[in-house]
C-alpha cells in the first residue's frame, strides 16, 4: 500500500499539566488512536510518528529529554515504527521524513496530531507541496485558544479555520469516523 500515516506531535506537553496545555487534547488523541490501530492492522509498515524537539529552550515546552517531550502514551510508537524527530512546525523541514517516504514509494499521506494552527497546518501544506495526496484526519487533531490586539479566538474556531483552509484547495479533510468506513 502506497499510504502512510503521519501523525503529528502528540506529546505530554500538550496536555493537562503540560507546558502547553490544548483544547481538548484527549479527544483528539483517541480519535488518532484509532486510526492508528486502523493502520496497526492494515498497513503497518508505514506509520510514521513524529516528535518535536525543541531546539531552543525560549520555546518552553518539547524541551530535550523532559516528560512533556516524550509521546503521549495513547499513541505510543512499536519498535517497527518510525520516528521522525523535528524542529519546525513543518515535519518535512530538515528531517528524514520525505527520504523515509520516497524509501517506501509513499505516494499518500493521511494526518493526524497537534497543533492544527501550527504544525498540522505547516505539515500537511508541505505535504501537498512535495506532490503527496494527503488527508487530514480532522477530530484527530487539537488546538489551543490564540490572541491577537486583545481579542481572543477560541480553540474550537482556531481549528476550524484552518481546516476550512486546508479542505479541498489542499487537501481532503476527514473526521475518524468517515475515514474507517471508506477504508
Amino acid at each position: 500500500m502506497s499510504t502512510a500515516l503521519i501523525i503529528v506531535d502528540i506529546q505530554n506537553d500538550y496536555f493537562p499539566n503540560g507546558k502547553m496545555e490544548l483544547s481538548k487534547p484527549e479527544i483528539a488523541t483517541a480519535n488518532a488512536a484509532k486510526v492508528l490501530e486502523w493502520f496497526r492492522q492494515n498497513n503497518k509498515d508505514n506509520i510514521f510518528h513524529v516528535q518535536h524537539i525543541a531546539a531552543d529552550p525560549a520555546l518552553g515546552f518539547f524541551l530535550p529529554d523532559t516528560e512533556g517531550a516524550e509521546i503521549h502514551e495513547t499513541v505510543q510508537p512499536l519498535e517497527n515504527e518510525s520516528i521522525i524527530i523535528k524542529h519546525f512546525p513543518n515535519s518535512f523541514l530538515k528531517t528524514e521524513l520525505e527520504s523515509k517516504l520516497k524509501e517506501k514509494g509513499i505516494t499518500k499521506v493521511v494526518v493526524t496530531g497537534m497543533m492544527t494552527h501550527m504544525c498540522i497546518d505547516a505539515t500537511v501544506r508541505a505535504a501537498v507541496d512535495l506532490g503527496y495526496e494527503t488527508t487530514l484526519i480532522e477530530d484527530a487533531c487539537a488546538t489551543r485558544d490564540l490572541s491577537y490586539e486583545g481579542k481572543v479566538v477560541p480553540a474550537e474556531q482556531v481549528h476550524y479555520a484552518f481546516v476550512g483552509a486546508l479542505n479541498g484547495m489542499y487537501c481532503a479533510v476527514e473526521s475518524t469516523e468517515d475515514f474507517l468506513q471508506k477504508n
